[in-house]
């Protein structure tokens, strides 16, 4: 069912500082921040050879990434993204495995613009998995 890692996600107080940590000192590629809304943050991707990385920051009280930050002051790991060619199959089978999938259930667009789906962190060894349709 899973395909590639899509990409590792990193929660960062302050993204400005993170985009020039990885741009500066590391030598990476970083595209244009990009606000969303519907997810509670802006984000910046990281191109890899291999993969990307996707540097996170709270957009708006409701964020998410701010409970995140509050507990992990300095940032971390957030989640990891697989590729799957169907979500709405990969769904279906994640929930009759007891797999928690966090919302409503239905799938979001995500930074890609491409639909993706979050599952409960619990089900999977403390990692929050965020799955997305290829």
């Amino acid at each position: 069912m899973l395909g590639r890692i899509n990409h590792v996600a990193l929660a960062v107080p302050d993204l400005a500082a993170a985009v020039a940590t990885y741009r500066d000192t590391l030598g990476a590629a970083v595209s244009q921040p990009q606000a969303l809304p519907d997810h509670g943050v802006t984000v910046v991707f990281i191109e890899l050879p291999n993969t990307k990385v996707e540097l996170l920051e709270p957009l708006g009280d409701g964020s998410p990434i701010a409970a995140f930050l509050e507990k992990n002051p300095s940032g971390g790991m957030h989640h990891i993204c697989y590729e799957v060619d169907d979500i709405i199959s990969a769904r279906d089978h994640l929930k009759q495995q007891g797999a928690r999938v966090l919302g409503n259930g239905e799938p979001k667009t995500g930074a890609h613009g491409k639909p993706v789906i979050f599952l409960h962190p619990k089900d999977f060894f403390g990692t929050l998995i965020e799955i997305e349709q290829v």
